[in-house]
Formats: C-alpha cells, structure tokens, sequence
C-alpha cells in the first residue's frame, strides 16, 4: 500500500483525504483540531517533515501560491528521491513548472493536479483531476488519486493540469454570469425564476448544458465532410434566431443583455460553422 501524505484539511481537502485508507495516511493541517478524527480513525498525524521522510505521494490542498510554495518548500527539505508532490489548489500557471524544475535535480517530481467536482464530489469519489507533470509520476499518483477522483486524466507537462482547470473554470464562472442574465431577462417579463432554474437544471441533465458541444479535437473550422458539420450548423442556426428573440424581448422590457449579445456574434465561429458572406 502506497504510503500518502495529506497538507491541507479544509472543506474539500478533508473531504478527499478521508476517502484514503487511514492506515497509510499521514495528514497535516495548522490547525491541530483538523486531524483529530482522522488520527481517531487510524491515520496518523505529523509535521511537513514527518510526511517528507516517510510518504511516497504527498497531496497539497491549501488556498493560494503563497502557501503552496511555502509547503513545498519545506517539504523538498526532507522528501526522499522518487516522492510525488501533487499540487490540487488552484495556482499561477507558472507556480508547478517552477516548483517542479526546483525539485527535479533532487528526484522529486511535482504534478500540478487541479480538482473539478466540489467537496460534494470529493465526498462521494467522483471528483476529475486534470494532472500536469511527468508521465511516470502521474501514473504513480493515479492509483492514490482514484481513491477519492472518478475521472483522472494526463493533460500534459508541469503547469498543464492548472491550465486545463482554469479553462473549465472558465465557463463555470461565464456561465454563473449568463445565468445571472437569462434572470434578470426572466424576471423582467414576470417569470419566476426559480422556476426557470427548475427547467434548467432539469434540461441541462439530460442535454449536458455547454459541455455536449465540447465533442471537438480541435477549435478550427469543422470541415464539409465532418458529420459534426450539419449539426453544428443546425445548433448555429437554432441559437442565433433565439439569441436573436431574447435579444428583441430584451430591448422591449429595457433589459440590457450583452452577453446575449456577444453569444449572437461568436456563435458560429466558436461552433466551428462561421457563416459566408453568401449566408
């Protein structure tokens, strides 16, 4: 059994490191009281150095750069060749490249391993974790990370993992924007939008919301004899006319909606179907 090390006990940290067995877990956290239950539970607690000298892979999961690289850098102090750290906490694209060319001349090797899925998903197992580093170190790691993760996946070098979350981010935290919009929209004609959010939710888990248009290898434009073409096409021409509808019934209830705006205008592009000046 891979001996683990767990920095970092907050909400989502915790979450993931009582999914691991307690009798090869090491955990520490500044705060004393959140190991208690899992020392209770058989684990056991240490400081840094502890989990340096005695873990094989050592999870951080703690709030910002700073932090990050304070721990690693007491843990590259008395961490063994053949150790993998792996970064979860959201950071600077650059931070893991840097931390790992640091630790590579002792034999250390850092992934940066971003998590999607909240502590809900870390409670059940079912978080994804995009892992950036070298393969070898991402296949000792995986084994460890399957404990508390349904979707892992390679994404590419050092850095790689944090920018692949920060892209998913990206369309978490757009599509709370538009959410917002469609409400405002919603509202103003007298609709309540709880039970807009009602019908959201409920055709997004069948439909797959943004993400069943995520079915590309690549962004360019799709070609004439890809069968994606005419049903993207189709998807263009549907969004457009009701982009274009939201965007009337916008004007006449004085509701500003320029992210509808925009979607109208990068739609097809973004879909891979730009339209011709013939179109």
């Amino acid at each position: 059994m891979t001996t683990v090390g767990f920095v970092g006990l907050g909400n989502i940290g915790a979450a993931m490191a009582q999914r691991l067995p307690a009798e090869s877990l090491w955990v520490h956290d500044i705060r004393a009281e959140a190991t208690t239950r899992f020392v209770e539970n058989g684990a056991r607690a240490g400081s840094l150095k502890d989990l340096g000298t005695k873990c094989e892979v050592i999870s951080i999961v703690v709030l910002n750069d700073a932090q990050v690289r304070g721990v690693v850098s007491e843990l590259l102090e008395h961490t063994d060749p053949g150790t993998v750290i792996a970064i979860h906490s959201t950071i600077d694209t650059q931070t893991a490249p840097q931390l790992a060319a640091t630790a590579a001349p002792h034999g250390i090797h850092i992934i940066d391993a971003p998590v999607s899925g909240g502590a809900a998903g870390a409670a059940e197992g079912r978080l994804a974790v995009m892992v950036g580093g070298e393969r070898q170190a991402y296949e000792t790691a995986k084994p460890v990370f399957r404990h508390w993760a349904e979707l892992v996946l390679h994404v590419g070098p050092a850095g790689a993992g944090t920018q692949c979350k920060l892209a998913r981010n990206l369309l978490t935290f757009a599509g709370f924007a538009a959410a917002a919009e469609a409400s405002k929209l919603a509202e103003a004609a007298g609709i309540d939008i709880r039970k807009l959010a009602a019908v959201v939710r409920h055709s997004d888990a069948i439909s797959g919301g943004p993400g069943a248009i995520m079915v590309r290898a690549s962004t360019e434009e799709l070609d004439g004899a890809d069968g994606l073409r005419p049903i993207f096409e189709h998807t263009r021409t549907l969004g457009e006319k009701d982009l274009s509808l939201a965007l009337a019934m916008g004007e006449a209830l004085g509701v500003d909606l320029p992210f509808a705006a925009l979607a109208r205008q990068t739609l097809a592009s973004g879909l891979g179907v730009p339209r011709k000046e013939n179109q």
